[in-house]
Formats: C-alpha cells, sequence, structure tokens
C-alpha cells in the first residue's frame, strides 16, 4: 500500500484565538482589520468600504457565489458554513470559488466539521477548517492522509488519474 499523502497546507482554526471577529448584529460595521461579515453586511457596506481594506465573508450555504463573482478580490477570508454535517453544499460552493472564479484567499469551512470530512474539504479547495466542539484535530489531521491519490481530478490535480500515468502521459506526448 501507498505511503498516506500528507496534506500539510491545512490550517485549523481555534474560535477563542481567531484573529477574525466578526461585525455582531451592526447592520452597517465599520470598516476594520480582520472583520469577518456576513453577506448582508457587506452589500450594506460594499460602497464605502475601502480598496485597501480586505474583508472577510461568511457565506451561508445556500447563498450563490456566483453573485460575489467581481467582489472576490476584495475578500482576504471567506467562511463556508457546514449547517449539518450530512449538508454538502458549502463543497460546490467551495469548488466553485477555487475552479471557476480562482479565489486565492483563505477558503474556511466553519460549522458542522468532522475529521472525517477532511479528505473531501481539501479536494474542493478549504485551506483552513474550524472542527466542530467533540472533534479533535489531531485525528482530523491524520484523516488527510487516508487517500494518497484519486481517479477523478479536482481543484489541486485538475487532471484525472489517466491522464496522469506514464502511457497517458507519453501517448500525449508523441
Amino acid at each position: 500500500m501507498p505511503a498516506a499523502r500528507k496534506n500539510t497546507n491545512m490550517k485549523f482554526i481555534q474560535a477563542a484565538t481567531d484573529a477574525w471577529q466578526t461585525a455582531g448584529d451592526d447592520a452597517q460595521p465599520a470598516p476594520a482589520a480582520q472583520r469577518l461579515l456576513t453577506l448582508a453586511q457587506w452589500q450594506a457596506v460594499r460602497a464605502s468600504w475601502p480598496a485597501g481594506l480586505p474583508a472577510g465573508l461568511r457565506l451561508a450555504n445556500d447563498a450563490d457565489v456566483e453573485d460575489l463573482a467581481d467582489d472576490l478580490p476584495r475578500f482576504a477570508l471567506v467562511v463556508l458554513e457546514f449547517p449539518k454535517w450530512t449538508d454538502g453544499r458549502a463543497y460546490s460552493q467551495a469548488h466553485l470559488l477555487r475552479a471557476r472564479y480562482r479565489y486565492t484567499g483563505e477558503l474556511r469551512a466553519t460549522g458542522a466539521v468532522l475529521a472525517d470530512m477532511m479528505p473531501l474539504l481539501a479536494r474542493t479547495g478549504f485551506d483552513a477548517v474550524q472542527l466542530r466542539d467533540d472533534q479533535v484535530e489531531a485525528t482530523a489531521r491524520q484523516a488527510l492522509g487516508y487517500f494518497d491519490g484519486h481517479y477523478q481530478g479536482d481543484v489541486t490535480q485538475t487532471r484525472p488519474l489517466f491522464a496522469r500515468t506514464a502511457p497517458a502521459a507519453q501517448a500525449e506526448a508523441a
């Protein structure tokens, strides 16, 4: 069996020490460094938010990421919510943000995030997670190495396995 692939790029966030602070219930929060806004708050302050001050956005999993395409360069962080571990819409949002809209900032999973979800979180573009309170970070880190490869392409490796294997790669070169 091949050695497990290790993803050392995943960042684990602890709520108590997170540098990003929510804007609370303020409908029009004042601009500040490392301010985390809801979609409604962002829409209220978008026009007045200083161009050089990156914001963070907390996005519900039923929001359409296409509506944010023009604003993505203004976000240093996008937080996608998993209200239940069985609700995977945030995986689709993450994939769209990374693959279609080429979002390069931090993409964080929050909510009902379980250790078992780590491989798919990494494959769909998440680079940071805030685990559910009952989850163990060491177990989640171990889960990142469960699989050493995948047949399908993803946001980290766009070519499917058959196109990455030696005979297929040689045929393409010929």
